[in-house]
């Protein structure tokens, strides 16, 4: 299908690029399909697009590629809610914001995107009684480890 895109104008995506969020994201509710856009799978990036409105994308990553500790648990809930069965169904993003005063990229480590790539259903999170923030600099990014690191299912 065809999709207009911020970035990149209008493009061709396939099913397999699509997610549902079925609540859309904070702030943005009204949007529920977004499809998530990677062109090099060398690296972390991807962008994450709003089918329903062009001017709607968020530069996206996973959390572990900057920050190897990341970790948070999952409810029962939320596993349910995106058909999430085992560590398979997992896929953790975090959206980046560039300051473009600055030229420093931060992560939102508070509200994280979980994705369930099998399912193709999304939904961000708000993690509670937790030190993580919305804008963690990427600048600090830690070596990357064996450890296996995320979400604990």
């Amino acid at each position: 299908m065809k999709c207009n895109t911020l970035h990149f104008g209008e493009i061709e995506i396939s099913k397999e690029q699509l997610l549902d969020f079925p609540q859309g994201l904070p702030g943005f509710e009204e949007y529920n399909q977004f499809a998530l856009l990677q062109f090099e799978e060398e690296q972390p990036f991807a962008y994450l697009q709003s089918v329903d409105n062009s001017n709607i994308s968020f530069v996206v990553a996973p959390p572990f590629f900057f920050f190897v500790d990341y970790e948070f648990d999952l409810t029962e809930s939320i596993k349910d809610e995106l058909h999430i069965r085992s560590e398979s169904d997992v896929m953790v993003l975090g959206i980046i914001t560039v300051h473009h005063e600055s030229f420093e990229a931060t992560m939102n480590l508070l509200a994280p995107i979980i994705v369930n790539p099998n399912a193709k259903r999304a939904k961000q999170i708000i993690l509670h009684n937790t030190d993580y923030r919305t804008k963690h600099p990427l600048a600090q990014k830690t070596e990357v480890s064996s450890k296996e690191a995320g979400p604990s299912c």
